[in-house]
């Protein structure tokens, strides 16, 4: 896994697809702090309201290096990159998005109950100066896919089977891209703060074993019943590690 430094945003990024990175860390003397809406607001406002809020601190539109999104209903693979496409327009003006290479993580989940209409920001993170007391850092949201075979239906795990069994599987997936991510930029689960896995099925078969043993809910886990953005998929996950955390 490859890694590049935003010098100008204070943080380095593994190299993921062209829609997102597979996550970012804080170079040394930055932090990243995260940002959650209170009320989550459409895709181009939520960019116009970070704009100001980035302004506001000080910081450089470079120093934006995750995001959280949430969309009304999974995406047929051709309606994912339509989306895609128009998301890193703003990245491509803000100076983030160069030779196809996408340096912010992001998730985007589907909620079950009560969507959104429209595809809406629910939280956002920054790069800082500052000293932090441990590595800083978010890794993006993966499903049980490879990203890098072409497409995705034909590299689901365990694809179609909800059962205990697939969704050990699934999860089992998403857990070793979370460990190959994390070690990527230096890090391990000792290191996270939290802890987020979306799905609509039953996460108890495998809990303990999977998430727990695994030390991926050391701290905890957020269970968020939403489900990952391509249809077929079950399962996603993120993570991060950090110090200071807001709600706008």
């Amino acid at each position: 896994m490859t890694t590049h430094d935003v010098a100008s945003g204070g943080y380095r990024y593994l190299e993921g697809v062209f829609q997102y990175s597979g996550g970012v860390r804080a170079l040394d003397g930055y932090g990243i702090e995260r940002v959650r809406f209170r009320q989550s607001p459409p895709i181009a406002e939520g960019f116009a309201r970070i704009e100001k809020y980035l302004a506001g601190q000080g910081l450089p539109l470079t120093s934006f290096c995750a995001c959280e999104l949430r969309s009304p209903s999974q995406f047929t693979e051709a309606g994912f990159r339509q989306f895609n496409e128009s998301y890193v327009k703003t990245l491509k003006r803000w100076g983030l998005f160069a030779d196809n290479l996408n340096p912010v993580a992001r998730s985007n989940v589907c909620p079950e109950i009560q969507p959104p209409v429209t595809p809406v920001f629910h939280a956002f993170s920054y790069a800082r100066p500052g000293r932090t007391l441990a590595p800083s850092f978010v890794i993006a949201g993966s499903g049980e896919v490879s990203e890098r075979g072409g497409n995705y239906r034909d590299h689901i795990v365990a694809y179609g089977d909800t059962s205990p069994s697939g969704m050990r599987q699934k999860a089992r997936c998403v857990l070793d891209e979370m460990e190959r991510r994390l070690e990527a930029l230096g890090l391990g689960w000792k290191d996270t703060t939290d802890t987020q896995v979306y799905t609509v099925f039953d996460v108890h078969s495998y809990l303990a074993d999977d998430l727990v043993r695994r030390r991926a809910a050391s701290h905890g886990f957020t269970w968020q019943f939403c489900r990952p953005p391509i249809l077929g998929l079950e399962f996603e996950m993120d993570c991060r590690g950090i110090e200071t955390e807001h709600v706008l």
